[in-house]
């Protein structure tokens, strides 16, 4: 497509695209088999099922089963609302490009033909169109959008700023978005389950270990706002008892033993590096406590 014609479909809706793409007239719209959406959804055509296949360079890497049954549910009681959009692939072939979610429930259903609209596109246009689709209703993960603009950037050679009124997004959105692949395998793993949202996941990338306060943040249910202080912080571990505990010299452990045989308590003994350090006591009930105060005082 040229570079003016690409110009012209920025910020647009997906229905808005596929108008600007036709090439030559449409066959004549079909409607719709329901009677109370005949009106609302035109297509090219019915094609038959086994005729579509997926498209590998699809953003969408996960399909939940239970969204697949409950779509395919539906179609089964009301057919395909929305069109699956198609490209040509060989003779009396497709490649989805954009619905892919609902040629799967489709199959799921039994439906032996799918509504298309047809256009020829080529690889860029393409997953053009399959991440504005996808963005638009909210279908992608984080990480499946982070992909998809990666992609485009290493395929097509985008510039984010580019990038980003192609898909109507702000160039920050891109650059945000891109900066999570940064994470470790782990935490997108998290963040494409939804164990953790995109503003957990920008507030880990800048520690050298994020994936301890990832589990932290899953483990504890944490907010962004308490995730963003943790990581200003360093304060990565849950609990400090999970934190090594230093190593006490044989003159430290003899004097904890001296003290407590004397007291007849447990006795722990901290140094610090600076010189400081603290004196704990452990006593089993208010009589020792007495005790030891009127030692003291002594």
């Amino acid at each position: 497509m040229a570079k003016d014609a690409s110009n012209k479909r920025l910020g647009k809706g997906l229905a808005a695209l596929i108008g600007d793409m036709d090439r030559s007239p449409a066959p004549p719209a079909v409607a719709v088999d329901d009677p109370d959406l005949s009106a609302l959804v035109k297509y090219d055509r019915s094609v038959p099922i086994e005729q579509v296949t997926n498209n590998a360079n699809n953003p969408r890497r996960q399909f939940r089963v239970s969204e697949l049954e409950e779509l395919a549910n539906s179609i089964a009681e009301h057919g395909i609302v929305q069109p699956i959009l198609v490209r040509p692939k060989g003779q009396n072939r497709y490649e989805v490009i954009a619905g892919e979610r609902r040629w799967r429930a489709a199959q799921k259903a039994g439906l032996h033909e799918v509504p298309v609209v047809i256009r020829d596109v080529d690889d860029r246009e393409a997953l053009e169109l399959a991440i504005i689709e996808n963005v638009q209703r909210s279908d992608l993960n984080p990480i499946e959008e982070a992909l998809g603009y990666q992609q485009l950037i290493d395929d097509h050679k985008y510039k984010q700023a580019d990038l980003g009124k192609v898909i109507g997004k702000s160039r920050s959105h891109v650059a945000n978005t891109l900066r999570l692949l940064k994470l470790p395998v782990n935490v997108r793993s998290m963040l494409s389950e939804g164990s953790l949202s995109s503003g957990h996941a920008r507030a880990l990338i800048t520690l050298d270990n994020p994936e301890s306060l990832a589990k932290r943040v899953v483990a504890e249910g944490l907010s962004v706002r308490e995730t963003e202080m943790l990581a200003a912080r360093g304060d990565i571990d849950s609990d400090s008892k999970q934190k090594p505990k230093p190593v006490k010299d044989a003159d430290t452990r003899a004097l904890e033993s001296s003290i407590s045989d004397a007291l007849g308590m447990k006795v722990s003994i901290t140094h610090r590096p600076n010189g400081k350090g603290r004196l704990m006591i452990d006593y089993k009930s208010l009589e020792q406590l007495d005790s030891l105060a009127e030692r003291l005082k002594k």
